[in-house]
């Protein structure tokens, strides 16, 4: 590997089925298919999470680009990583703002002060790290513990899938057609179709859907009309930020949440990958927060890096950083496209909600991958109990308030299992009885 700033990406010689390294690529037309399957794999949680909080989904797509380009600059191209709207941030906002959950959110600019804070302290801890190194943060995050906080994201976002598919049984049959389809494609695939299993699982779904709801008459039609009456270019709606100390308060402490979900995450890709990502996790950090303070500037959402993506790249196995950089592009141009909203818009419930199931369990195995690969020793009652209390927490979205200050499932459970097992790691490792 070059010891340049960016790698010199070589074209990967490795079979259709091998491992296409961070440094390695693939011919350009696979790239762009890789990039869109990437894309459709953080489109609907980067579309959720602004939604929920009433920000406009488009410029969050948009932004998500911006940051992910933003990202993969401060890293040297050596992190593969797709920067999307963060959900640690959802309770928080709507709690500063008020937001009754209908439309726009008229107070958004207090919330995006916040959001800027947050990513100015994301990316002070990430010049620590690069200064002093990640041995402070692993003693207080070590594989145990980011285990955990991996797998309790994908189970923390599972009721998120289902509960979006349980509107009747026809939804419910439709999720787990979808989810048929795309284990179908991974499993008797070979070659790029395998590799694209979400999309090409999505799209086989979306036309049996349509073939069944407009064609027979079952179920919820699909409504193509609105992709006619959208326009094919439009700006999207930026929005400028209000400094409110008590919002920022708030918001700062999700800095902390973010760092251990990228530290989780950049573990995650490290065991996928066989290569050490150590000396590159505080410019990850600071890439991530001045993604989080460019977004918040103009009018989005934090962001993160995507556990969705990692799920992806699980399964495919290409690791190529360049794939990130074609799907940040397509979706800048895509966030310029209130028609391409439309057509996303098109895609059935039943449909999103059945590839969530998918990929929010792919991330959850993630996280158990970590702790196979670092041979965490479940024997160590220790071990057991962070784990065990973690994964409940976050599974629960077991919440806590503290005067103004409340925490969520994920908040609560990373919190929670960083200081449990601070707490327990002073005491004697007590082996469990068999």
């Amino acid at each position: 590997m070059s010891d340049s700033y960016f790698p010199r990406w070589r074209e990967a010689s490795s079979g259709a089925r091998g491992v296409v390294a961070p440094h390695e690529r693939l011919s350009w037309p696979q790239m762009f298919a890789m990039g869109v399957q990437h894309v459709v794999a953080m489109f609907g949680s980067t579309v959720l999470a602004p939604l929920l909080m009433g920000f406009d989904p488009n410029l969050c797509i948009f932004m998500s680009g911006i940051g992910t380009l933003l990202f993969f600059v401060v890293v040297g191209g050596r992190v593969p990583s797709y920067l999307g709207s963060s959900f640690a941030f959802i309770g928080l906002v709507i709690a500063i703002t008020g937001y009754s959950g209908h439309g726009p959110n008229p107070n958004i600019p207090v919330a995006l002060g916040g959001i800027i804070a947050c990513g100015a302290v994301y990316a002070v801890i990430g010049l620590i790290v690069s200064a002093v190194g990640t041995k402070w943060i692993e003693t207080l995050m070590p594989p145990v513990v980011t285990g955990a906080i991996v797998c309790v994201i994908g189970l923390n976002l599972a009721p998120i899938a289902v509960k979006g598919v349980s509107g009747s049984q026809f939804d419910s049959w439709m999720a787990l057609m979808t989810v048929v389809c795309v284990g179908g494609v991974a499993v008797f695939t070979r070659g790029m179709l395998q590799r694209l299993l979400i999309l090409v699982g999505l799209m086989i779904a979306y036309v049996i859907y349509a073939i069944v709801t407009n064609g027979m008459g079952l179920g919820k039609p699909v409504d193509f009309s609105i992709v006619g009456n959208a326009a094919w270019f439009g700006m999207p709606k930026f929005g400028a930020p209000v400094f409110d100390v008590h919002a920022m308060t708030l918001l700062m402490p999700v800095a902390v949440i973010l760092v251990a979900e990228n530290l989780g995450h950049i573990k995650a890709v490290s065991a996928m990958t066989g290569v050490n990502l150590d000396r590159y996790i505080g410019r990850a950090f600071i890439g991530d927060g001045l993604a989080t303070m460019v977004s918040g500037f103009a009018g989005g959402t934090g962001v993160t890096t995507y556990a969705e993506n990692i799920g992806v790249m699980a399964v495919t196995r290409i690791y190529s950083t360049l794939v990130f950089v074609v799907a940040a592009l397509i979706a800048i141009v895509l966030g310029f496209s209130p028609k391409f909203g439309a057509v996303i818009q098109t895609i059935p419930g039943p449909v999103l909600g059945g590839v969530s199931i998918v990929v929010f369990g792919l991330i959850a195995v993630t996280g158990a991958r970590i702790w196979v690969v670092n041979k965490v020793d479940f024997s160590d009652n220790r071990n057991l109990i962070v784990a065990a209390v973690t994964l409940v927490l976050g599974a629960g979205d077991f919440s806590l308030k503290l005067g103004a200050f409340a925490l969520g499932g994920i908040g609560t459970a990373t919190f929670g299992s960083i200081i449990l097992y601070a707490l327990l790691r002073r005491k004697p490792a007590q082996q469990a009885s068999v």
